[in-house]
């Protein structure tokens, strides 16, 4: 989720009170079939955080619900599943912003995570500056299944803006992790800064220092990923120098810590929108790149920045690791 310009002034957050229950019965869940890009067409999405569990792969976004000249009113976290990438169900809101206490609005861009049988969702809001700290802030929730019920872990954030030497007060946003063979997890986040740091077994605290990681033309939304024996951090990069729009570029590195070598360009800009995020993940033998475009019109709210749409398609390497260059297409994976 992009927050690269200011605020020029809060937009309420305004939720029924059953907004961040899930549907726990799947079997109910309301199923769509799968024609194309966008993905999801009923309303805007954005962000996608894709999980795969026993046998499903699970979609977390935001909804994006920005009217007239609002640039972002992301107002809760969806979710979707599918067994098979055509046949679709849809469970609806599993959270929203202030079901952490100490937050206020804005359902930014998360990832689900599984370790010993519990979910984390860690995922980017707005502290409350009445509790202590303002701007961006990752949040921890947990969950005993993917579609929850999910619950603040921590009662408080996990990082404030504080706890970064960033250059504005959105540079914590957009949590990506990952647990390595030996148990040891790693979180990325950030802004302008790519951070990272290592998570203590608690998965609620740090076991080490915070640091930096150079990649070039780092914007935000980092998604971790790894393949055989490489780890690849994928991102939205921007070069001003060629267009004022986020692409996805990549790094690979031959361990978690680095060093991380710089490999170009997976997919160019979004179509109507300056923000892109990339999330990928395995399922069923075949890589897959979701990420989001501004090309969906509903009713008469047209698509754009705030008005995303969640698309997908097919992520494939060379024989040396590296991968292909992805185009963004309307038939996506049916192709």
């Amino acid at each position: 989720m992009n927050g690269k310009i200011l605020w020029a002034a809060a937009v309420p957050l305004i939720l029924g009170a059953c907004a961040s229950m899930p549907h726990d019965d799947t079997a109910s869940a309301p199923t769509f079939i799968y024609t194309g890009n966008p993905l999801i067409r009923d309303r805007h999405t954005a962000d996608p955080a894709p999980l795969v569990h026993d046998g499903t792969l699970y979609l977390y976004v935001g909804h994006d619900e920005a009217r007239g000249e609002q640039m972002f009113n992301i107002t809760q976290w969806l979710a979707y599943s599918t067994q098979d990438m055509q046949t679709w169900q849809d469970h609806g809101p599993i959270m929203q912003p202030t079901d952490f206490s100490w937050a206020i609005r804005d359902a930014w861009a998360s990832q689900v995570h599984e370790k010993n049988g519990r979910f984390w969702f860690y995922t980017a809001v707005e502290h409350d500056p009445a509790q202590g700290s303002h701007g961006k802030a990752i949040g921890v929730a947990v969950a005993d299944n993917p579609l929850g019920p999910f619950r603040d872990a921590l009662g408080r954030a996990l990082v404030r803006n504080e706890d970064t030497d960033g250059p504005h007060h959105w540079d914590d946003i957009d949590p990506t992790v990952w647990t390595e063979e030996n148990g040891q997890s790693w979180l990325i986040w950030g802004n302008a800064n790519c951070y990272m740091a290592p998570l203590a077994d608690d998965m609620i605290s740090f076991s080490g220092p915070i640091r930096q990681i150079d990649l070039p033309d780092f914007e935000e939304g980092p998604w971790i990923f790894r393949r055989g024996d490489t780890y690849y951090l994928a991102y939205a990069s921007m070069d001003r120098t060629i267009s004022p729009d986020e692409r996805i570029s990549y790094a690979t590195a031959p361990d978690i810590e680095g060093p991380w070598t710089w490999r170009g360009e997976i997919t160019g800009s979004a179509a109507n929108s300056f923000t892109i995020h990339p999330g990928v993940a395995e399922f069923g033998g075949e890589w897959y790149l979701f990420y989001h475009v501004g090309t969906l019109d509903i009713g008469d709210q047209p698509g754009g920045l705030g008005r995303r749409a969640v698309a997908v398609e097919r992520l494939r390497f060379d024989e040396n690791g590296l991968i292909l260059p992805v185009a963004q297409t309307a038939e996506g994976i049916l192709r």
